[in-house]
């Protein structure tokens, strides 16, 4: 199939910045969509199977737009844009905008320094359940966005005064590392695997009103074992890196929510850290609770990937590769 593309307004300048360097971005598409992008001024051929076609036909006019506030298009937009959605997806989107439909309401999370729009319907799905459940987990691989859309809605809900604090919770377990040989008090310890969380709050918030909230205690960072005891109401809690609770810790944490609160367990079951014969939580919960009104579960997969395009490659190689049989292994070795 061979498909004229016009975009309009005929601007130079951001036709430019669409193609990118010696048309980098095209190529790119070309590339990922297994098509040929053709382009003569503001005039675009579209040659390959139908629903890639129309599949690169959106895309083209998706990122156009984007160069009307934009002075260029990195191939990492380009990424994101391809990893956004699905073939039906996008096809649905297109025909909304061709429509002239607006965009769903409350399709993105709104903090006081930026705007997050969730990329692709697992991520958006999400969004959604956070805001309506008061427990939601976020289950799959590293790069699929759980942990910073769950630092996104708490501080929006933090900003729309919904809630009155936010808490970073996480299991002091990590591969191959004992809290015990870092330097500090436990706060110090713990402060490095909650970088990421630190990170995400940082870019939505600005470093010194987190670094003044945290001293007045309306976000507070705590390993998971400080958790038991506590009743949390009107707060917001994502506990990060669940795979690594167990069975009684992930209960012991679910309990601790109080009214008004609004609880985000994230996690990867393809990276445990628990000593051998440990059972994670996380695991375990998905059988207990999967079913039960006022929880959601959302499973991300390799697809939903945003980070740079290896790293959804690297997710599904280790998850095809089965280990060789030692014996087999140890005869080849000696070979």
């Amino acid at each position: 199939m061979t498909t004229n593309v016009t975009l309009e307004p005929n601007d130079t300048r951001r036709l430019a910045a669409l193609c990118g360097p010696f048309d980098q971005n095209l190529k790119h598409l070309e590339k990922r969509l297994g098509l040929q992008i053709r382009s003569r001024g503001n005039l675009f051929q579209i040659r390959g199977p139908a629903p890639r076609v129309k599949v690169a036909d959106a895309l083209l006019s998706q990122l156009y737009r984007e160069t009307n506030s934009r002075d260029s298009i990195e191939p990492d937009l380009v990424h994101l844009f391809l990893q956004e959605s699905g073939v039906d997806e996008l096809l649905a989107q297109r025909e909304k905008e061709l429509a002239g439909q607006t965009a769903e309401p409350g399709s993105v999370i709104h903090t006081s320094r930026k705007t997050i729009k969730p990329r692709g319907g697992n991520q958006t799905s999400y969004m959604h359940a956070i805001r309506k459940h008061d427990i939601s987990f976020g289950i799959g691989p590293a790069g699929t966005g759980k942990t910073y859309l769950a630092v996104a809605c708490a501080v929006e809900a933090l900003d729309s005064q919904r809630i009155d604090r936010i808490l970073l919770v996480r299991p002091a377990v990590e591969a191959g590392e004992k809290l015990g040989f870092l330097p500090g008090d436990i706060s110090q310890k713990i402060d490095p695997y909650l970088r990421p969380l630190y990170d995400a709050l940082y870019e939505m918030m600005g470093v010194e009103r987190v670094n003044k909230n945290i001293e007045r205690n309306i976000i507070e960072v705590a390993p998971l074992a400080y958790m038991r005891g506590r009743t949390l109401n009107n707060a917001f809690i994502i506990l990060d890196e669940s795979q690594n609770t167990t069975i009684t810790q992930m209960m012991m944490f679910l309990t601790r929510i109080g009214f008004g609160s609004t609880a985000v367990i994230t996690g990867d079951i393809t990276q445990i850290d628990l000593p051998r014969g440990q059972k994670s939580g996380l695991i375990n919960v998905r059988n207990v609770l999967r079913d039960m009104e006022g929880i959601s579960f959302t499973h991300f997969k390799s697809q939903d990937v945003v980070r740079h395009p290896l790293v959804q490659k690297i997710v599904d190689a280790y998850a095809e590769y089965t280990e060789p049989n030692s014996e087999a292994e140890s005869d080849r070795d000696a070979g």
